[in-house]
């Protein structure tokens, strides 16, 4: 089921394949040097390929920057790359080729997608996103589930259930000049993160 119209799927797609291209010039240089870095940081290739849930259930391979070391830790020069998000910037690919949208649900993981109720389903119509209203509703989400003693199951009996209500709501009332603006408080909280 799409709730979006012909029209609006179509001027979204055409959004996302401009922004892209205007900005995968770039952008290239410096996912390159963060693939270089990362893989000195981690020890292994600093790409990193994960299945992921996408638009219609349909399981897509996301791209991102590898911040886990071979240990399983993370170092502070990955804590501040994740912190600003620079480890999704290769995901601009996966937009570019159609897997993604600048704008909608981040794309999670099969297990947890299965925990969603029928009824959320609907949020399945729509690509996963770059960014979002939940995305930015916690943008530093990393850091409230450090302080949670079970973080796995207070992302999925809290978080992800309020996030899913922030993504249905935005589905119902979806205009492009509300993706504009996703896209833009976005950048807002990169750069003020970057001061920091």
């Amino acid at each position: 089921m799409n709730f979006l119209s012909k029209k609006q799927s179509l001027c979204k797609r055409g959004m996302d394949l401009f922004l892209s291209l205007l900005f995968l010039p770039f952008l290239i240089v410096p996912i390159l040097v963060l693939i270089i870095v990362a893989s000195i940081d981690t020890q292994q290739f600093g790409l990193f390929f994960q299945k992921r849930v996408g638009q219609h259930g349909v399981l897509f391979t996301i791209y991102k920057i590898r911040t886990h070391q071979i240990t399983g830790n993370i170092s502070k020069y990955s804590k501040k790359i994740r912190k600003l998000k620079f480890d999704e910037l290769p995901q601009i690919v996966n937009v570019l080729l159609g897997h993604m949208s600048f704008v909608g649900p981040r794309p999670d993981l099969p297990e947890i997608i299965a925990t969603l109720k029928e009824s959320d389903r609907i949020i399945l119509s729509l690509k996963p996103g770059l960014t979002g209203p939940a995305s930015l509703w916690n943008f530093n989400e990393e850091a409230l589930l450090a302080e949670q003693n079970h973080p796995s199951e207070y992302n999925v009996s809290v978080l992800f259930p309020a996030k899913t209500v922030l993504n249905v709501n935005y589905l119902k009332k979806y205009h492009l000049l509300n993706d504009l603006k996703y896209i833009y408080k976005t950048l807002l909280h990169v750069f003020q993160n970057m001061a920091f």
